[in-house]
């Protein structure tokens, strides 16, 4: 076995740090320029050159010995959260979800927020409709949980709709769950909005550590950070069309009847939109085994990443997804230190390793038998009759009848 490859203590260090800083700067999809911004920030704290699409999402790249822009590691920043729906007459909010989520767990939620002004904001709470014991009894446990039966209780002196307008609040603001970040004495976060920002933490920290000891990659790769993931279109745009593996960061799902794992790196086999690219995914696996890195394989029937969205949008690209062990997601999520520290460690490994196949894939194309099949050829099936007998294939083909009939009923 080899060395594993082991994340200093001052990376780690900074990681958390980092994370920490990112959890407590809200971005839900559609509102994230204040993150991108303390990204940004932290880029050119290393000397690292990135760059933002019309749209906002930050392309960096790490230098490496290829010609062309090979690789690309893909996290995102935006999360969950609310836009406001409606001014009710009681001078409360009424809001749809903005990502998928259920309205269970925005209930009992701290919230900012923000009007159209960006130096302001105003805290609230996700309140069901009725949320006092003391007045409703048996029928608090009774309501529905759907999002028709919460609202934003606003922490300011109103009582209608007019008051609403007067705070200058409207139709369209967006509502952000206070994240809250808690670090255990055990090594777990615990906070809202681990999914995403987890993933963000880690590849900033492998940034760092390849730009503070100048490290040439075999491949030139683009570290990509998007910011509409949660709404299922993030990767979509911005990639290079010379990408040939596309790596996404996101969170394992913990939970009964999942596989994954909450003190090491998860591969997912497939999500809801199919399987990971074969030989990149058991590359990874590969690789993991071989540097001691605690690894477990999933499938996932609920979720999509980053990835699907570039692959939809036409990437030609291996793609495949590494992820950290989380547990309740989009909701009070939790997450280990060991987790993100393993997933650091392979993906650092992984960058410094050729091309799955790297004659093959430094093309868009080529021909058939060049190949990668062509050394790892699957078994063909062998010819079963359909009767008895002693035929050991198909036989000749019937050459059939013209149709239609020159004569009889049918012609």
């Amino acid at each position: 076995m080899r060395q594993t490859a082991a994340m200093a203590e001052a990376d780690r260090t900074w990681m958390v740090d980092t994370l920490l800083a990112l959890l407590q700067t809200p971005s839900p999809a559609g509102r994230t320029d204040a993150v991108m911004q303390h990204i940004g920030d932290i880029f050119d704290g290393f000397g690292v050159p990135f760059s933002l699409t019309r749209r906002g999402a930050l392309t960096a790249e790490l230098p490496g010995a290829s010609a062309t822009t090979d690789r690309a590691l893909v996290v995102h920043a935006d999360t969950i959260g609310c836009m406001v729906r409606r001014l009710k007459d009681n001078g409360r909010l009424e809001v749809i979800p903005v990502g998928t989520f259920s309205a269970r767990f925005a209930a009992g939620a701290r919230v900012r927020i923000f009007s159209d002004d960006p130096d302001e904001f105003i805290t609230g709470t996700v309140m069901p409709l009725k949320a006092s014991g003391h007045a409703f009894g048996d029928e608090i446990d009774l309501q529905p949980t759907d999002w028709e039966h919460v609202e934003v209780r606003v922490d300011r002196k109103v009582s209608s709709r007019e008051d609403l307008v007067r705070l200058g609040l409207q139709i369209g603001d967006f509502v952000a769950f206070i994240a809250s970040p808690e670090l255990t004495a055990d090594g777990y976060i615990v906070s809202r909005h681990l999914d995403g920002k987890a993933g963000v933490a880690v590849a900033l920290a492998l940034a760092k550590n390849f730009a503070e000891n100048k490290v040439v990659l075999p491949h030139r790769t683009m570290l990509m950070i998007t910011i509409t993931e949660e709404v299922g279109h993030g990767a979509s745009h911005g990639l290079p069309a010379d990408v040939a593996e596309l790596v996404s960061v996101d969170n394992a799902v913990c939970a009964p009847g999942q596989h994954s794992i909450e003190d090491g790196v998860t591969i997912p086999m497939a999500d809801l939109h199919g399987p990971f690219d074969y030989h990149l995914t058991r590359k990874l696996c590969r690789l993991a085994a071989e540097q001691g890195i605690p690894c477990a394989r999933d499938v996932f029937r609920y979720y999509r990443s980053d990835a699907a969205a570039a692959i939809e949008a036409g990437a030609g690209t291996r793609a495949a997804l590494v992820g950290f062990g989380l547990d309740g997601s989009h909701g009070w999520e939790r997450t280990h230190l060991d987790s993100l520290q393993a997933v650091y460690c392979l993906l650092h490994t992984w960058l410094q390793t050729p091309l799955t196949f790297a004659k093959w894939d430094a093309k868009p194309s080529g021909q058939l038998r060049d190949f990668p099949s062509s050394e790892q050829p699957a078994p063909s099936e062998r010819w079963v009759p359909l009767a008895r007998g002693e035929l050991d294939s198909p036989g000749e083909a019937s050459p059939g009848s013209v149709w239609p009939p020159s004569e009889g009923p049918q012609a």
